[in-house]
């Protein structure tokens, strides 16, 4: 099979990797989290729980990766003790990733489209009145959400076609480099509009105020509430649990420490969906628009807001390209964990990988677009549409119990074991991991993520 390819440069791989983690949930759901969990506070619990939670399973699966130079499946098998059945895990992560495809390309089409739309002027002619049936239209054209679907998947296995160096990673570091361009340009117009202040205050200054109307009244039921809230997101932001990071611990070198470049990752994901909120927050305070808006806040709060702007085609335009790039960059860093489970497996060359996978994505993306329309009558996980039932599968079940499996593997003695996890995260240069931290990873971590389990199943 060859020398396994490996990134050409390290700021590569940061950015591969964060462009993995940087996605819908970081300028979309985090925003409207924080609206709705009473600003300042979240952010700053948020914080908290992507320290103590995120980044040690992202440590994990970059060592499971790089100490066996292997995919999801045979990373396990090539690490686990002989006779165990650990790489069972691996066909499900793989599984996930899959999945997680079929609905997030979708959703990458509909930020395509919405660029398209605002590029062309098709909002120069919108009333307030008029912005939400201009996304109910969207859904119910399935020629037209499916059009957006395939130019996503077939950019996205063409980038990957040409391989990790000349492919992902020459083009994810030019959309990266450009996505932070736009999201500093963005925010930096939206903290000088008018009122803006009110917005950035709302935003990152703890409110007691806004916890107890959260809790009703009471402060400690609103903090529980926000609590919550931040630990699932501080968690699912990293797109931990379905080896997508666990494919680039398998390309990356020797020479610096895991948690070194797992805190760069972190740093980079959480700096994309801060400085989102500024863009949101100062732009809904400025135009008077709600900022707890849910999850229609993309599009329906925020196209309202840029009709009233003044140039507001061209920041719309540029807010829904700097979208289109952070989804995008989440959909081709997924499809190389497809390939590279499907080259090392099955022993396929990349371009037989390549077209089997398009094919195969571009047909199993078809429910979630007909479950708007055609199949609109169809009810699947707890009375759910198609996309939120796959969502479910993959956010509630296969990420945190993924997470954990991840976790027991790396510090049990009938897995990998810590010490030989350890080992492998303190190779090369930058922050160590130390010994002491070996209780907390065996007996206070797991807790923290059957928290997050069972909090998804209620």
């Amino acid at each position: 099979m060859g020398k396994r390819e490996g990134f050409k440069s390290r700021i590569g791989f940061i950015l591969v990797s964060a462009g993995c983690a940087i996605g819908i949930g970081n300028i979309w759901k985090f925003p409207y989290l924080v609206g709705q969990n009473g600003g300042g506070i979240f952010v700053l619990f948020y914080l908290l729980f992507l320290f103590i939670m995120g980044l040690p399973v992202l440590t994990m699966e970059l060592a499971v990766g790089r100490a066996s130079r292997k995919s999801a499946v045979l990373s396990y098998k090539t690490l686990e003790p002989a006779g165990s059945k650990w790489h069972i895990h691996g066909w499900f992560a793989i599984a996930g990733a899959y999945l997680l495809m079929m609905y997030y390309t979708t959703v990458s089409g509909w930020m395509l489209s919405y660029f398209f739309k605002f590029a062309g002027g098709t909002f120069e002619t919108v009333q307030d009145t008029e912005v939400e049936a201009v996304f109910s239209q969207l859904l119910s054209r399935p020629g037209e959400m499916t059009f957006y679907m395939a130019a996503t998947v077939l950019a996205g296995f063409l980038v990957c076609s040409f391989g990790l160096q000349k492919g992902l990673e020459k083009i994810t570091t030019v959309m990266m480099t450009l996505l932070l361009f736009l999201i500093v340009i963005l925010a930096v117009h939206s903290l000088f509009l008018p009122g803006a202040s009110t917005g950035v205050s709302f935003y990152l200054v703890p409110s007691m105020e806004r916890i107890a109307d959260l809790g009703h009244g009471s402060v400690m039921k609103g903090l529980a509430n926000v609590i919550a809230a931040a630990m699932n997101q501080s968690f699912f932001t990293l797109s931990l649990g379905v080896a997508c990071m666990e494919i680039f611990g398998s390309y990356m070198s020797d020479s610096f420490s895991l948690a070194g470049e797992a805190a760069r990752i972190c740093v980079l994901d959480t700096f994309v969906a801060i400085v989102a909120g500024l863009i949101i927050f100062p732009a809904c305070f400025s135009f008077g628009v709600e900022p707890d808006a849910g999850p229609s806040l993309i599009f329906f709060t925020l196209p309202k807001v840029f009709i009233h702007m003044s140039g507001g085609r061209l920041w719309g335009s540029l807010f829904f390209l700097f979208m289109s790039f952070a989804s995008f960059s989440t959909v081709i860093t997924v499809f190389e964990n497809l390939l590279a489970t499907s080259i090392d497996n099955f022993h396929w060359t990349r371009k037989k990988a390549v077209l089997i996978n398009c094919i195969f994505i571009l047909i199993a993306s078809m429910p979630c677009i007909l479950g708007y329309n055609l199949w609109s009558g169809l009810h699947l996980i707890g009375g759910r549409d198609v996309l939120d039932s796959e969502d479910f599968i993959v956010s509630n079940l296969l990420l945190p119990i993924g997470s954990l499996i991840y976790l027991m593997f790396c510090v049990s003695r009938k897995g990998w074991g810590f010490d030989a996890y350890r080992k492998e995260c303190n190779k090369g240069e930058g922050l160590m991991l130390p010994a002491g931290l070996q209780h907390y990873f065996r007996f206070v971590l797991p807790v923290l993520i059957l928290i997050i389990l069972i909090q998804g199943l209620l």
